[in-house]
């Protein structure tokens, strides 16, 4: 996995914040490459509420691929899906990475299968620092099954599905991601502290 591009005193201050607690918005300031901070990873990662805690740890921005797809269609994903199909809802997915054109360091969280286009990777890698979130397949299909309108998940044996796409998917994750951070036993503030302690370290190189 590539390292990244150099940052000048890339946090202020970063306080100890919470679900409950935002912290500074100071603590992503002064950035000098214009490189955005972008989620990949399997359903049930929790890039959406990763993406979040970054957010109000930071200041930023925040992007969802799925939101934007969803306000197009004006539909949830499961919907888009079921109507439409996969490839209608792929397409638009790709249609929305390449319009991302932000004009300073954003958050972008991405859909579980946004990296199985290499367009998808090739323009996310141009827009930022692209971090894995990864679990055990276990932790993440308990996460994922506690929303019921995942699109992929409605069948009759979800687990074995679930089992077929994490190893189709592992590998291309591991391709584009230039770090991958551990989730199974941290919360969403965690995370977003590893993400941004692992920044920082790179940053002092």
């Amino acid at each position: 996995m590539d390292s990244i591009q150099p940052y000048r005193s890339l946090f202020a201050e970063r306080g100890a914040a919470t679900s409950f607690q935002p912290a500074a918005p100071a603590a992503y300031c002064a950035v000098t490459a214009t490189k955005s901070i972008v989620l990949i990873g399997m359903m049930g990662a929790g890039k959406s509420s990763v993406g979040r805690a970054l957010q109000r740890r930071t200041g930023l921005a925040r992007i969802d691929t799925d939101e934007l797809v969803t306000s197009q269609f004006g539909i949830s994903v499961a919907e888009i899906f079921k109507m439409h199909g996969e490839d209608k809802f792929r397409n638009a997915e790709t249609e929305a990475i390449r319009k991302l054109a932000p004009e300073r360091p954003t958050i972008i969280t991405t859909g579980g299968g946004a990296v199985l286009r290499r367009e998808n990777v090739d323009l996310l890698k141009k827009l930022g620092t692209i971090f894995w979130l990864a679990a055990d397949e276990g932790t993440l299909f308990e996460r994922a099954s506690r929303r019921d309108e995942r699109p992929l998940l409605q069948n009759e044996n979800p687990r074995e599905v679930f089992s077929k796409l994490l190893r189709e998917r592992e590998t291309v994750y591991a391709a584009a991601a230039d770090f991958r951070i551990e989730t199974a036993r941290k919360s969403h503030d965690e995370v977003a502290n590893a993400i941004l302690n692992k920044l920082e370290t790179v940053a002092l190189q």
